[in-house]
């Protein structure tokens, strides 16, 4: 859930090799292996029991399942046979064909498989019923240990299981994807290209290959040439229609994969070409360029033979590009990260991570049509400098994507619908407010708000400064997220909102007694009743005087100041440390209180005696404090009510707070800030906290 503090400044994906222990007792996998070792004990991993829990969490198991260890299963269990292919997934009694998808795709990539699945583990000797696997979450690599006692019935695997008896990397790998994600049932339903992103940290798009862009051909070919992975299939409209077999040898509702992409001259012309592949391996195209149909007798055998063309029936097959636009519907790309490719991978992608939080009341203001609150949401600058090789434009895929929501499945979280923004910036390095919106319109956006985990797509847009603006559809939605920005050329992104920046006028010298003003002689008159001759007023006596004055007042509506917010005003003001107001003072603070009272009913815009939460970071600003986002969301839980208003107490309470604490840190030397190792935006945030 947010709330958590993140740096949100942009950084660079991390190194798969770097991937993160995350077993409750803080050890790693080697050590975890190590101990059972030593001990002479199978590893149980408490993190994951072996019961209902790990199953399900909205439902009972409808059969009596048990638990064994795959030596328990078979006499010869092993963790690979043959290496690892697609005929080592065969779905269980569960909905998550997608995943199924995901893994035959990974099959296909023996790097990017020897990461997510360490080759070095086994049944044989040193085995101590203890796997590890490891997948991509939110710019970071995890490694996730599980035991090997599975879910069976009458000694058969209930889930994902191999056609191979006695092989179970598969089956193991389901498992550690269902820890992750909480449970069994929580795979339930998802895309494939979420799976893939998990197991390479990239960046998936989906093209509709009918309304597919003029450049799709050139797009896809650049995708290659990064080494994603890129896949097709065949629409069905039935369910009767899966795995149908088309009169061109295709099949329907099949994930292919495609390996390669070129051109020849044929006849005099150019003639652009794809290679799918089925990964069945057999069952292949019949048409145009198939592997023996006549076109090839017109193409030279050096030339087929760099195209690596083959009458065989490998489930690998040409077709022209034409072709493929006419029989296929969908294709999917998953860009990699420059982590997950090779150093004889040209043309990497350039990719920068942002964390950030929707939360309400503060920065969860949903989309445009909620201008009021529009405004309110994360903004992240975006400069492009580098136009694409001969190209006037710059090309980036903006990939919004909501954090952890399939986990909180069992607390009663649905994926929220989401999308992104992105307007030409005018150039100020500060939150855009809702005039700017009002008044300009967006030069780019997702083209859909969708409830699914990531919402993607790619731009062309002119070099210059641009801002996007991450949301929920709906205002008021709370989660975390992630914005990944993958560029053809370098691009500098930045957090409008990380910049934590004080600016407080030194305080008026007090006037002496034969200069005040009139309404400085009536305080002092009343201050004189209140204090006695000493002229100091003790916390209690100043809420009697701020309530004296301000009820009379016919521009504020509010209940009353409260004691502690007096206190508090003492802590600000008193010089002595005597835990009382001198009238001097007084008069200083009333300075102050008239400023603050100024700016609350600038933004009580119905003259309600409240102001809208999502109205503090503008209100704050005008008082001198410009927050970033975790600060601003910190002060909000805190001081407003379940309706996202705060009343004016409330609201000096927190000026008060904020000036008091960076009044301190102000006044802290250069060193002693070094020694203690926090910067403004740290000590503050500790100060609120307190």
């Amino acid at each position: 859930m947010p709330y958590t503090y993140q740096d949100s400044r942009p950084r660079s994906p991390p190194l798969p090799q770097s991937a993160r222990a995350t077993h409750s007792s803080g050890q790693t996998y080697e050590e975890l292996k190590r101990q059972c070792q030593q001990r002479g004990t199978l590893f149980e991993d408490c993190d994951f029991p072996a019961n209902v829990s790990s199953l399900f969490y909205s439902e009972k198991p409808p059969i009596p399942f048990v638990w064994k260890r795959p030596g328990e299963i078979v006499k010869d269990p092993q963790f690979i046979v043959g290496g690892a292919t697609r005929t080592d997934i065969c779905q269980g009694d569960l909905g998550d064909c997608w995943l199924l998808a995901a893994i035959a795709s990974l099959t296909l990539n023996e790097k990017t498989l020897a990461r997510v699945v360490p080759q070095d583990q086994n049944f044989g000797p040193g085995y101590a019923g203890i796997f590890h696997f490891q997948f991509w979450q939110h710019n970071e690599w995890l490694d996730i240990v599980i035991d090997d006692r599975l879910p069976t019935f009458k000694d058969r695997l209930v889930f994902l299981h191999s056609a191979e008896h006695n092989e179970f990397w598969s089956a193991l790998l389901e498992k550690a994807y269902a820890k992750l994600n909480g449970s069994y049932e929580a795979l339930k339903g998802g895309s494939t290209l979420e799976a893939m992103e998990d197991f390479t940290g990239g960046v998936g798009e989906m093209y509709e290959v009918k309304k597919a862009p003029d450049n799709f051909y050139e797009i896809l070919g650049k995708a290659l040439k990064r080494g994603s992975m890129v896949g097709c299939s065949i629409d069905t409209s039935s369910a009767a229609e899966s795995e149908a077999r088309t009169p061109f040898g295709l099949v329907k509702g099949h994930a292919y994969s495609v390996t390669g992409i070129d051109e020849v001259s044929y006849r005099g012309r150019k003639v652009q070409l794809i290679r799918p592949r089925n990964p069945w391996g057999q069952v292949e195209w019949n048409g145009r360029w198939s592997d023996n149909s006549p076109e090839w007798q017109s193409i030279s055998p050096s030339e087929r033979k760099r195209l690596c063309q083959a009458e065989l029936d490998d489930g690998e097959f040409w077709m022209s590009f034409e072709d493929f636009k006419a029989h296929f519907d969908k294709v999917e790309i998953c860009n990699l990260t420059p982590d997950a490719l090779g150093d004889n991978v040209t043309n990497k992608w350039e990719v920068t991570v942002h964390q950030g939080s929707w939360v309400r009341g503060s920065t969860a203001g949903g989309c445009r049509n909620f201008l009021d609150t529009f405004w309110t949401n994360p903004q992240i600058k975006l400069r492009l400098t580098e136009k694409d090789d001969g190209q006037n434009e710059c090309t980036f895929i903006a990939a919004l994507m909501q954090k952890n929501r399939r986990k909180l499945r069992k607390l009663g979280a649905e994926m929220l619908t989401i999308g992104y923004a992105i307007y030409e910036s005018p150039g100020k390095e500060e939150h855009l407010n809702k005039d700017f919106f009002r008044y300009h319109a967006s030069k780019a956006r997702s083209k859909t708000y969708i409830n699914l985990r990531e919402v993607s797509d790619r731009f062309k847009l002119p070099p210059g400064d641009y801002i996007i603006l991450p949301t929920t559809f709906e205002p008021h939605q709370e989660a975390d997220f992630c914005l990944r920005i993958f560029s053809d050329k370098k691009a500098i992104t930045q957090d409008v909102d990380g910049k934590v920046d004080i600016d407080l006028p030194e305080p008026p010298n007090p006037t002496p007694p034969q200069q005040e003003t009139e309404e400085e002689k009536q305080f002092r008159a009343l201050f004189k009743q209140v204090a006695g001759e000493d002229m100091e007023i003790t916390a209690e006596e100043l809420e009697y005087v701020l309530n004296a004055v301000l009820k009379k007042s016919k521009d504020i509506k509010f209940d009353k100041i409260t004691l502690m917010t007096c206190r508090n005003i003492i802590s600000l003001m008193d010089s002595s440390g005597n835990g009382k107001l001198e009238f001097n003072e007084f008069k200083i603070f009333w300075h102050k209180l008239k400023k603050w009272l100024s700016v609350y009913l600038h933004f009580d815009t119905d003259k309600s005696g409240t102001m809208s939460s999502y109205e503090l970071r503008s209100a704050l600003r005008d008082a001198g404090f410009q927050l970033n986002n975790y600060l601003l969301q910190l002060i909000v839980l805190r001081y407003s009510d379940d309706k996202f208003q705060i009343d004016f107490d409330d609201f000096l309470n927190c000026l008060i707070r904020l000036e008091n604490a960076s009044r301190v840190f102000l006044t802290l030397s250069v060193k002693t800030r070094e020694f203690i190792n926090l910067n403004i935006n740290e000590f503050i945030t500790l100060a609120m906290n307190i």
